[in-house]
């Protein structure tokens, strides 16, 4: 298989970390979903990944909590996850570095657009941790400001569903699967791909996103090479 992308930032939610545990990391899991990585790594795609932290902490889940405090417990949440992933992947034999929106200098490297290339531009997967660094702020939001900067070629969001569908296929039988579908329809009709926030994030930047099914941790490597995987969102 040819590679369709030479830069991709991929979306890895914090429950798929968790696999049937539903909580914490299932090393095993976080395996088979970075072996997929290597692959691409090895064929010389650059790789960023973001993670999110819902396997240890929803700050929206948080009740009465502050929200900000409650949304800083939950980048706390990512930085571990991105650990754990950037583990795994040395495990394997691929260079990993983690690089954090908040400050935490003992324990991973401070976001900077410049040092994430060229770190891609070395063979090195980048993995960004604490979304956007900001409150009020999903890590969806954090993925498409990411992929923005370092001008990735597509963003891949690696989900439990295997595409975006009209409305919710584990409620409705005859939900209808998209193969292709534009930002603005997404908006508009409120289907749940992302935050409108990130949509709208990478409408205006004219970045497509490409959502499928980690259900086969192979489909990172079929999306990367450009198979028809998922659904495309774009302008």
């Amino acid at each position: 298989m040819e590679p369709k992308y030479k830069r991709v930032l991929l979306k890895l939610s914090g429950e798929a970390l968790a696999g049937d545990k539903k909580t914490g990391i299932d090393f095993d899991i976080v395996t088979k979903y970075c072996e997929p990585i290597k692959q691409l790594n090895d064929m010389g795609v650059q790789v960023a990944i973001v993670v999110g932290g819902g396997n240890f902490w929803r700050g929206r889940s948080s009740g009465s909590m502050d929200r900000t405090r409650a949304d800083h417990m939950g980048m706390l949440a990512t930085v571990i996850n991105a650990l754990g992933v950037a583990d795994t992947l040395e495990n394997l034999g691929v260079e990993a570095r983690v690089q954090t929106a908040i400050s935490m200098p003992q324990v991973a490297e401070p976001y900077i657009r410049n040092k994430a290339i060229r770190h891609m531009e070395k063979g090195r997967v980048v993995v960004f941790g604490c979304g956007t660094g900001n409150p009020f702020f999903s890590t969806d939001t954090g993925a498409a400001l990411r992929a923005t900067e370092i001008e990735a070629d597509i963003m891949l969001k690696a989900t439990m569903v295997d595409g975006v569908y009209d409305s919710d296929p584990h409620k409705n039988p005859n939900a209808v699967k998209f193969d292709n579908i534009t930002f603005h329809d997404v908006l508009d009709k409120g289907l749940a791909v992302m935050d409108s926030t990130a949509a709208s994030l990478c409408m205006d930047n004219n970045l497509p996103i490409l959502v499928f099914s980690l259900d086969d941790p192979e489909n990172i490597v079929r999306a990367v090479c450009g198979e028809n995987v998922g659904t495309v969102v774009s302008n």
